[in-house]
């Protein structure tokens, strides 16, 4: 989801705290950081971020560049080849990155080939709030300390999102033997690092709403580089004295915040949105290294024609499911929506490369016999976990009831003649790995695991249909109850 905020722009001055020494000076020192976050491993604008800090550097010699995480996962180039994730950290290392957090998404690497990458890349990832016990995963640092080239020091925090199951968003199964702590909480006792070196910053993937709450319970921090909520921040946003940036997502905007520093003060901030359409240069080398990893012709093979743009979560969703149904010849099939990674499919070829940027996680299928009544528990928990319209579906549409406050407090379901589904019969349902084992729900079968993944079935679903039309097909509502 992408925010913008429309705030009122103010300046303000940082205070100091006692207990550090950094170089006196007789003018301000100009530092400059330039960041992303959630490039989601889109590759093709990275030759203009170098071509950016590059030119930067030639005259201003305070230059960093860092992620605020979700560096992969959501381009088939990046994430489909059997070296997963390598060309991301190959063209990061080439821009000159400083310093990433850690987002949920490093973890759909798993534990090894995340161990990997971030043994090959010429920069850090830290996280404060993740602690290895006897997993795979080498354990991060929680801080690093940039200096510039006059011994200007910044401390920088790095937090990683949990969700309400204590783990990122990700496969349970990718963070075995991991313990992550509540990063706001966790956070806090690092407050000392303002004291011990004068400037502080919160490198995050929290999202914006949490950013808020982080920069009001800790205020020695001077500013939050946040990811996660995909926020296109491009006025100023501060909560007491704390400046919160974000930059959008995939690689569509890069955040440049300027710090001005005299005595281990900071006297100023400012705050730039750049986007990359704006940036007109790019450097040669990477352009041309990116033209290679995008050269694969196997993402080029065209597979289906969509005879109309397929827009929107109902129709790609259902697309989706009706393939996990259809080629498995399930009953009912749901889908969560965060396994749909883009917003839309173009009317004409639809091709491998798009259908692995569709669904780039290769999730499983599991399969349950389940009650109506169990069917209604996924649906309603899934509503009440997200807030909103979870679960696309096949088989059958579904209408959420909610209460006065937003929660759903009913679901009608009809399968597809239009009529109640049978509350004495069981039905044949499939629904992802990852919704069966982070998910609550009632269901007293076990689940069967099909071997086969979701990717792969609308690869042969489409396939066999070789022309498909989904635009305007949606099988979930809501009202509220009266």
């Amino acid at each position: 989801m992408m925010h913008r905020f429309l705030l009122a722009a103010v300046l303000t001055l940082s205070l100091a705290f006692p207990g550090y020494s950094q170089k006196k000076s007789s003018k301000p020192t100009e530092i400059i950081i330039l960041h992303v976050n959630d490039m989601h491993s889109k590759i093709d604008n990275l030759g203009k971020l170098k071509y950016l800090a590059d030119s930067l550097k030639k005259t201003h010699p305070n230059v960093f560049l860092v992620s605020a995480g979700d560096n992969f996962t959501g381009n088939p180039v990046v994430d489909m080849l059997e070296d997963k994730g390598y060309p991301m950290i190959d063209l990061m290392n080439r821009c000159g990155f400083n310093v990433s957090a850690i987002g949920n998404h490093e973890f759909d690497l798993g534990q090894e080939l995340l161990n990997k990458r971030m043994e090959q890349a010429s920069f850090p990832f830290i996280s404060s709030n993740i602690f290895v016990n006897g997993a795979i995963l080498h354990q991060p640092k929680p801080y690093i300390i940039l200096t510039t080239p006059d011994s200007i020091q910044l401390a920088v925090l790095g937090i990683t999102q949990i969700n309400d199951q204590g783990i990122p968003d990700t496969h349970p199964l990718k963070v075995q033997g991991l313990t992550f702590a509540d990063g706001i909480g966790n956070a806090l006792q690092y407050a000392y690092l303002k004291k011990q070196y004068g400037i502080l910053i919160g490198l995050t993937h929290l999202g914006v709403e949490d950013d808020a709450r982080l920069a009001d319970l800790m205020p020695q921090l001077d500013l939050i580089i946040g990811g996660h909520s995909h926020s296109v921040i491009d006025t100023l946003l501060m909560v007491g004295g704390v400046r919160i940036v974000q930059a959008g997502s995939n690689l569509k905007y890069i955040g440049k915040t300027t710090l001005m520093v005299k005595d281990g003060f900071i006297h100023g901030k400012r705050d730039e949105l750049i986007p990359i359409t704006a940036l007109k240069k790019s450097d040669p080398e990477m352009t041309d290294l990116i033209r290679k990893y995008n050269n694969n012709e196997e993402f080029s093979k065209v597979i289906a024609v969509a005879e109309k743009p397929i827009v929107g979560y109902g129709p790609l969703g259902s697309m989706m499911s009706d393939a996990i149904a259809g080629q498995l010849g399930l009953d009912i099939a749901l889908l969560n929506r965060g396994g749909i990674r883009i917003d839309s499919l173009p009317q004409g070829n639809i091709t491998m490369r798009e259908i692995y940027s569709l669904d780039p996680f290769r999730n499983q299928v599991v399969k349950y016999n389940m009650s109506p009544a169990e069917i209604k528990s996924l649906i309603l928990n899934a509503f009440n976990r997200e807030k909103q319209i979870d679960l696309e579906v096949s088989g059958i549409s579904y209408l959420v009831l909610t209460d006065q406050e937003g929660k759903c407090a009913d679901v009608l379901i009809k399968d597809e003649k239009g009529k109640e589904l049978d509350d004495k019969k069981l039905y044949s349902v499939g629904i992802s790995n990852y919704v069966a084992t982070t998910y609550t729900f009632d269901h007293h079968d076990t689940g069967e695991s099909l071997n086969v993944t979701t990717d792969q079935l609308l690869i042969d679903y489409l396939k066999k249909m070789k022309k498909v039309s989904y635009s305007g097909i949606n099988r979930t509502s809501v009202k509220k109850k009266k």
